[in-house]
């Protein structure tokens, strides 16, 4: 091919976890056991704060939105995968990778922000619980998600638009299991200097202040239980809270695992599997670690499958979740 613009391109080819035929078939069946788990977690999920009265609260509301989340940037990646193991074609379209560029950074970017909006949320609930109503009221929560989408949309579009000026020569080979932004502007064989000093600018400021927000609350958490004179209190606290530094954790240190794995190592094929630990792993886990492991959630859980259990005129068996 000869050396053309966006305009004459097609499409690119992703190389996937492994060229070896014989694995294929074990990472369908992985990767489709993952994505299912990771749906029907996050969905139940949000049908249990929907339809709960007692879980209309700021708090379950983010998660409930963090779980929309999850299965959206789940879904922005793992089915375009298992649709080219199970057609054994590796091509995907030059618009289908666009869009996939944009909707991994939008998503990616919202979970990274809701993150620190629940942390915030935390913060006022332990360092301020006697205004905790009026800080935290419906209107304010509701604008916190609105303006963490909006940033989040602006970031994935400013990235995309500047995708749409770049280049490409004859090599269209993506190794990766996606389209990753930086995997992307390496192959173009034009001018990438601006893009590469953006990626690098946005993800100072929009992965650090959402962070430095995440540590400023959690430290204003901590001194606030370890002044609690009562043990039971602060083990309550911890407890309820501890489970969101836990996502936290996971989300920015497999982030940081895949910094690290790139700037040390030249195979792009272990970048590419160190990948997998934050587009795949924290959305599976988040709704077991934030959700699933807590009381009212449990309840709430219990709830609503007896009341599937009796609309499809099935018996409800306690499940001890």
């Amino acid at each position: 091919m000869e050396t053309g613009n966006q305009t004459t391109l097609s499409e690119f080819l992703l190389l996937g976890l492994t060229e070896d035929p014989a694995l294929q078939p074990l990472i369908f069946k992985l990767f489709l056991s993952m994505y299912l788990v990771t749906i029907l977690a996050n969905l139940l999920i949000i049908l249990a704060v929907t339809s709960d009265s007692h879980l209309h609260t700021p708090m379950y509301f983010f998660l409930a939105n963090l779980s929309f989340t999850d299965i959206c940037l789940s879904s922005s990646t793992i089915p375009k995968m298992l649709v080219n193991i199970l057609t054994q074609s590796q091509s995907i379209t030059y618009t289908g990778c666009l869009t996939q560029v944009c909707f991994v950074l939008v998503f990616g970017g919202l979970e990274n922000c809701l993150l620190a909006v629940m942390a915030y949320d935390h913060y006022v609930a332990i360092c301020h619980p006697l205004r905790y109503t009026v800080i935290m009221n419906p209107c304010f929560s509701g604008l916190l998600t609105l303006f963490s989408l909006l940033i989040s949309l602006m970031d994935g579009l400013l990235h995309s638009l500047m995708m749409l000026r770049l280049s490409f020569c004859t090599n269209l080979e993506i190794p990766h299991f996606f389209c990753e932004l930086a995997q992307i502007i390496k192959l173009s064989c034009s001018d990438n200097f601006i893009d590469n000093i953006l990626i690098y600018i946005v993800a100072c400021i929009y992965g650090g202040v959402p962070f430095s927000g995440i540590i400023f609350s959690y430290d204003h958490i901590v001194s606030s239980v370890l002044r609690m004179p009562s043990s039971g209190g602060k083990h309550k606290a911890l407890s309820t809270y501890g489970s969101h530094l836990s996502v936290v954790s996971l989300v920015y240190g497999t982030a940081f695992g895949v910094y690290i794995s790139s700037a040390v190592s030249d195979s792009p094929r272990k970048t590419e599997v160190a990948s997998v630990m934050y587009t795949v792993a924290p959305q599976l886990m988040n709704p077991f670690i934030c959700g699933l492991r807590n009381k009212d959630m449990k309840e709430a859980l219990k709830k609503l499958i007896s009341w599937i259990a009796v609309l499809c005129h099935l018996p409800f068996f306690e499940l001890g979740v």
